[in-house]
């Protein structure tokens, strides 16, 4: 398993998005009410950077087009996207954020 340090709290407040590198991977970072998703940082419409987007709730919303993906699960919610992305387990230890970048899983 390959978990990484990617953030500390103080980087990603609630209601915010942050994008992240974790093993070679860029992946959009969400606080939903102070609880911590990881989510593939590219919308599988047109590859889009997601964590460019919009937090409304736990929905991602794509800056491109519109598509929306569920911070929580990597799940498609909108067109123009009709597949899926990969979410991240995440850990926090004190004030750091951790993302198991190996255990990526499709909901």
């Amino acid at each position: 398993m390959s978990r990484e340090r990617v953030a500390t709290l103080a980087d990603v407040p609630a209601g915010t998005l942050r994008v992240v590198a974790c093993d070679g991977r860029s992946l959009a970072l969400a606080n939903v009410e102070g609880a911590l998703y990881a989510i593939d940082n590219v919308c599988t419409h047109d590859n889009g950077p997601l964590g460019e987007g919009t937090l409304r709730g736990a929905r991602i919303v794509c800056p491109r087009h519109g598509a929306a993906f569920d911070a929580r699960s990597g799940r498609v919610l909108t067109l123009p996207a009709v597949r899926s992305v990969r979410a991240y387990p995440v850990t926090v230890e004190g004030d750091t954020i951790y993302v198991d970048c190996d255990e990526g899983r499709l909901p």
